[in-house]
């Protein structure tokens, strides 16, 4: 499994969201990120993603980054 810190984390979005821990997809064993909205959001305030996902570059307007970047 691919090492992910506890913590604060910024979207590349601009949104906030708090890393709460990992858990495992009980029929696949994916690992999965759980983490929570810093800010208001009527669809939820709990999320989960899969870890590779969560941890993964993105292109945006022609540069790589980060999709979620720690930011505390």
């Amino acid at each position: 499994m691919q090492k992910l810190q506890l913590g604060t984390y910024l979207h590349y979005k601009g949104k906030k969201y708090l890393v709460l821990g990992t858990a495992k997809h009980s029929e696949t064993l994916e690992d999965l990120v759980v983490y929570v909205a810093l800010h208001e959001n009527e669809k939820s305030a709990m999320w989960v993603r899969p870890l590779k996902m969560f941890l993964e570059n993105i292109v945006l307007d022609g540069k790589k980054v980060e999709r979620f970047e720690k930011i505390d």
